[in-house]
């Protein structure tokens, strides 16, 4: 089966864990593998937006993140399954597929929206960016 499994979440969007963390919390258990958990901290994309905010944001986004992501873990994630956090700051997508690299997992869940062809074509799909990029293979849970 899959002996390491990338879960991604937005801490945001409880829709983008709600169901596919059973997914990937079954298929961790039928192989006693390893789940890692993602979540991403977007980047304000641009240095011009960038200048609006405070200096100190990344920080203070990604300390709230870590303790979000936490928190999430303890809650959720049974205790029988072994679990390794990671939390990450940029490009969503970039960030999914160097993690997916790194932690050399088998299996990427993650959920998805249902489409809109207006929302897909001006802004597309990290879930469609992964799905096409990946080397390993991605569950996509819709949400």
């Amino acid at each position: 089966m899959f002996n390491s499994v990338l879960l991604t979440v937005d801490l945001n969007h409880e829709a983008s864990w709600q169901k596919a963390l059973p997914q990937a919390v079954e298929l961790v258990r039928a192989s006693k593998g390893r789940l890692h958990v993602l979540s991403v901290v977007p980047d304000l994309g641009t240095p011009l937006v960038e200048s609006f905010f405070p200096s100190d944001f990344e920080a203070k986004a990604v300390a709230a993140a870590s303790q979000a992501l936490n928190d999430l873990v303890t809650r959720e994630v049974p205790e029988d399954v072994t679990v390794q956090q990671h939390l990450a700051f940029g490009d969503i997508h970039q960030k999914i597929l160097e993690i997916i690299d790194q932690s050399k997992c088998d299996l990427v869940v993650m959920a998805s929206h249902k489409p809109d062809r207006v929302r897909e074509f001006l802004v597309g799909s990290n879930a469609d960016r992964v799905v096409r990029r990946s080397a390993v293979s991605v569950l996509v849970v819709r949400a």
